[in-house]
């Protein structure tokens, strides 16, 4: 083995995505947990598509469906228990996936880690990070397990270890926000009878309340807690549970699955990437749980780091890849933290004139067409765009995540969804160019693909694939891009929409990341 392995710190939901990722790439991982096994706490409760698209990457999409209910979004109710709006999200299924799905965190954890019991991930429990070394040419780490303390020389650190994270600790890193005071009450329950498919957030001012069904009965209930009803960080007695959720369905102490109280942060840590140590999930940024955000921003800080370090540890980039990767994520990472505290205020409000307010003003946008799709479609919600990093141009597509619809592949024409097309590489889309505007791309390495728009059949030539619409939808993603290239990065973000004539900004932009020496 030319490179040491990357150590990966944390075997949470992040931390798990994030050797899985790695692993298919042919990258080995250390993989280290403080504690005995992974989480049974009530934790995140939400995946939304674009993580079952990552799970996709991973090859584990169907892994992962087997342990979530296809969901169809979030019902807000009103101040008096009446329906509002259903959040639906975009077009359905136009990441490939459900919107929205639940789940439960211990379960996705525990298959998550069976998956990486058959790769190349060297697992170990029990163990703690207590020293980093990091020189800038490597790093070395000192582990402790039991009594027995090891020395471990790494390619990289990723810190996916939550929001007490060792890593960012031993790198001095801070974080910027506030945290809250409001204590919520959260209990997983059995034996449930709710069966929507659909999160539904109660903006009631006397109790705001979050309920979501999940599989085989489970479902979770969360509660804001009055002053002196509870304490943060404790476990809830039954009489409380029983009170609360009472209201819903009766319950019994053995229906209560897992519970706690908790208050929730939003912090931002004031960098991401320190040498070659790197934070990722909580560990970089933690956010109140109302957009069911967190976790999924922490998937999508993994899928975008992984491909980077995979194509350095392989000699395939060089290290200033790795810089694009807070110029990516923390943007939007920011506005979600921000967005999630501003939803919670608005809708888990426990002021009756803001709710008064509130209710009245979406009901108003619900008399327009334009109101309708701005609730309906999310799209209220901070939409992830890269500003910065690797893209270049000025094209309205250019930092857009690029859908994923089933395409038509040739010889068979057999519909497949697009990124089992597309592979694991940077990718080079022909939309509907002409076969001489193919001499004029640049040298640097990319999977070159023809795609044939305005319901014609892919033709392909010089070795390369060709794509076509199968159902409309590829013709709706890049109608925009129509007689242009377009550059596709692995975490499925357009990285560039340039015409034939300004394929140099191309080189210009991939020559300095991916030569190597």
């Amino acid at each position: 083995m030319t490179n040491p392995p990357v150590l990966i710190v944390g075997a949470g939901p992040v931390g798990l995505t994030a050797a899985s990722l790695l692993a298919a790439r042919g990258v080995p991982v250390v993989l280290v947990e403080r504690n005995a096994t992974t989480s049974d706490e009530a934790k995140a409760i939400s995946l939304d598509d674009e993580s079952l698209r990552t799970f996709q990457a991973a090859g584990l999409a169907d892994t992962i469906l087997g342990v979530v209910v296809p969901g169809t979004g979030t019902r807000y109710y009103d101040r008096k228990g009446r329906p509002l709006f259903h959040a639906r999200g975009p077009a359905p299924y136009r990441l490939g996936y459900p919107f929205k799905n639940q789940f439960a965190q211990p379960e996705l954890e525990r298959v998550l880690l069976e998956a990486l019991k058959d790769e190349d991930v060297d697992l170990r429990f029990s163990t703690e990070l207590v020293a980093i070394d990091d020189t800038g040419d490597a790093v070395t780490v000192h582990l402790r397990s039991g009594g027995h303390e090891e020395t471990l020389d790494v390619s990289w650190v990723l810190g996916c270890d939550g929001g007490r994270s060792t890593v960012r600790e031993l790198k001095g890193i801070d974080m910027t926000g506030v945290s809250h005071k409001d204590v919520w009450l959260v209990a997983d329950t059995l034996g449930d009878h709710h069966d929507e498919r659909y999160g539904m957030h109660l903006g009631r001012p006397d109790r705001p309340t979050v309920i979501v069904a999940g599989r085989d009965g489970r479902c979770r209930y969360e509660f804001r807690l009055r002053p002196g009803e509870g304490a943060a960080g404790t476990k809830p007695d039954f009489a409380t549970i029983e009170r609360l959720v009472g209201r819903y369905r009766r319950i019994t102490p053995e229906q209560v699955e897992r519970c706690t109280n908790y208050t929730f942060n939003g912090v931002v840590a004031d960098s991401w990437h320190d040498g070659r140590c790197f934070l990722l999930g909580d560990a970089a940024h933690m956010m109140p749980p109302f957009a069911g955000q967190g976790l999924n921003s922490g998937v999508r800080d993994a899928v975008n780091l992984a491909w980077k370090v995979a194509e350095v540890w392989h000699g395939r980039a060089r290290p200033a890849l790795l810089d694009t990767y807070e110029a990516e994520r923390r943007p939007h990472a920011t506005a979600m933290v921000r967005f999630s505290e501003r939803l919670g205020e608005v809708v888990m409000t426990t002021d009756r004139t803001r709710a008064l307010v509130r209710d009245t003003l979406v009901r108003a946008l619900l008399l327009t067409s334009a109101g309708r799709r701005y609730l309906s479609e999310m799209r209220f919600r901070p939409r992830a765009v890269h500003t910065a990093g690797l893209v270049t141009g000025d094209h309205p597509l250019t930092g857009t995540q690029l859908p994923q619809p089933r395409v038509l592949v040739p010889p068979g024409l057999h519909p497949r969804l697009l990124d089992d097309v597309l592979g694991q590489g940077l990718v080079l889309l022909g939309v509907n160019v002409g076969p001489d505007a193919w001499a004029n791309v640049p040298s640097v390495p990319l999977t070159q693909i023809d795609v044939a728009l305005g319901d014609r059949l892919p033709s392909p030539r010089d070795g390369r694939q060709a794509i076509a619409d199968a159902d409309g939808r590829l013709e709706a993603a890049l109608a925009p891009a129509d007689g242009c290239f377009v550059l596709v990065k692995p975490d499925r973000y357009i990285g560039a929409v340039l015409p034939p004539a300004r394929l140099s900004l191309l080189d210009i932009l991939l020559a300095p990341l991916l030569a190597t020496d």
